[in-house]
């Protein structure tokens, strides 16, 4: 039997409902969106508004625009701007108008700061909608590619070679075009244009220099006084004992830039880090503290340092500053990227227990291994001695076992189902502001799944 087909029928004219309600199922992320922004305070992104000139954009209308577009994988203002036209989920928020993509990039890079502050009021929704209530905190990091190549970064000793070869083609640009005959200059060769872009690359590199000096002093003195920090404490356990201290005496520090020191000529403020993949991109590291009962982000902040030891205080302040209204952190988990005595110390100090793993755990524990209980605590145990003993007990491995279904699962959702996997802005503050960006809109995505 023949089978029948629906026709494909392109040319009968059809209309569109005549209103925007009807355009969209009624529980669909568009419209969700839509009713979060409308119950955070704006007032302060409105207020600066001049009330001069033509008529802008309502900010509700580009606030929710750019939480669906990073809720969805629509980043750069060019593909905003077009799915206004092309997808009803985008018109719908957009009320059926077009802002440009000046309009939008101008908004996004001008209220940024502002946008930070909706962060915790998007967490105490989550709060009234009763699915948040702080408890147990997992961290973890990711490194993000900046918006810069790490073929465009500059070392130091490169820079010097450069720069002096620069200076000699200049050199000899200078006696060509002083000399009277200009017979043994090449056709072609454009005298003033071949000066004018050498002495533009001579000002990049030298502040590419000044740029890399800055930091060597920088690291100079952090080196410096960790230095002076171990001498001390020598010379101190020298009195103490009457003896002299065992072990390498340690080395000053070397003040200056070394050869290998760098910096991005795109994006200066980014760094070359290595990654899980193995190999080194040019990228920041994100953080982001995840509630382990309703996989929201309460904590995010970026940082310019490849190591995440020095991470996990950042996300204490972050914890402390949210509203009382959210509940107090109670257990803080993180891999043993984290591990210091400092920060296990710190979670103790911020009244946090933490379960922070001391090394890699391997994997296929024995499974009366698993389950059996650890030696007794002695008595005096610091508070690193706490902690392992800890986690070896069958509860203190299973609230470490939830980093493995929150914090990971959520770089997870962010980088292959919202497809952010690279900063679109340049600079340390745009980018801090553009990963608070993505973590609420992470969170409005998970807290529409939530509400289902």
């Amino acid at each position: 039997m023949k089978s029948k087909f629906i026709e494909v029928d392109r040319e009968t004219p059809y209309l569109l409902p005549p209103s925007l309600q009807d355009w969209l199922p009624e529980k669909h992320l568009a419209r969700f969106v839509v009713e979060i922004v409308e119950q955070l305070d704006l007032r302060s992104l409105k207020a600066t508004y001049a009330g001069r000139g033509s008529q802008p954009y309502n900010p509700e209308m580009l606030v929710a625009l750019l939480f669906y577009g990073y809720a969805t994988g629509v980043f750069s203002s060019r593909k905003l701007e077009r799915s206004t036209y092309d997808s009803v989920a985008f018109r719908f928020i957009a009320a059926n108008s077009h802002p440009d993509h000046d309009t939008i990039a101008t908004f996004r890079r001008r209220f940024l700061p502002q946008l930070n502050k909706l962060f915790a009021q998007i967490l105490l929704i989550a709060h009234q909608m009763e699915v948040l209530k702080l408890g147990n905190v997992s961290l973890d990091g990711s490194k993000i590619k900046a918006n810069a190549s790490k073929h465009k970064a500059l070392s130091y000793e490169h820079a010097c070679k450069l720069e002096e070869q620069i200076k000699a083609e200049v050199g000899e640009l200078l006696k060509k075009a002083e000399a009277a005959d200009h017979a043994d200059i090449p056709d072609g060769m454009n005298i003033p244009e071949e000066l004018e872009r050498r002495e533009k690359r001579l000002s990049a590199i030298a502040a590419a220099k000044v740029e890399i000096k800055k930091r060597a002093a920088e690291r100079h003195a952090r080196e410096q006084a960790a230095y002076e920090k171990k001498v001390a404490e020598r010379a101190k356990k020298e009195q103490a004992t009457g003896k002299k201290a065992k072990g390498k005496e340690p080395k000053p520090p070397k003040s200056g830039p070394t050869a290998k020191d760098q910096v991005n000529l795109t994006d200066e403020e980014s760094r070359i880090m290595p990654t899980s993949g193995g190999g080194f991109e040019q990228t920041y590291n994100a953080q982001a503290g995840v509630d382990t009962a309703s996989k929201l982000i309460v904590s995010a902040h970026v940082t310019q340092n490849p190591n995440d030891k020095q991470e996990l205080t950042p996300t204490l302040e972050n914890l402390a500053a949210l509203p009382e209204k959210l509940g107090k952190a109670t257990d803080l988990v993180a891999d043993s990227g984290y591990f210091s005595e400092t920060n296990v110390t710190a979670c103790e100090e911020n009244g946090i227990t933490p379960y922070i793993a001391v090394d890699r755990q391997s994997h296929n524990v024995p499974l009366m291994e698993r389950f059996a209980e650890p030696p007794p605590l002695p008595e005096d145990a610091d508070s690193v001695a706490r902690m392992k003993h800890r986690l070896k007990t069958p509860s203190g491995k299973a609230i470490y076992a939830q980093r493995k279904v929150t914090s990971e699962p959520v770089f997870g959702i962010i980088k292959a189902v919202m497809g952010f996997r690279s900063f679109l802005l340049r600079g340390f503050e745009a980018v801090k502001g553009e990963w608070n960006l993505v973590c609420m809109a992470y969170n409005i995505k998970r807290l529409h799944v939530l509400a289902g």
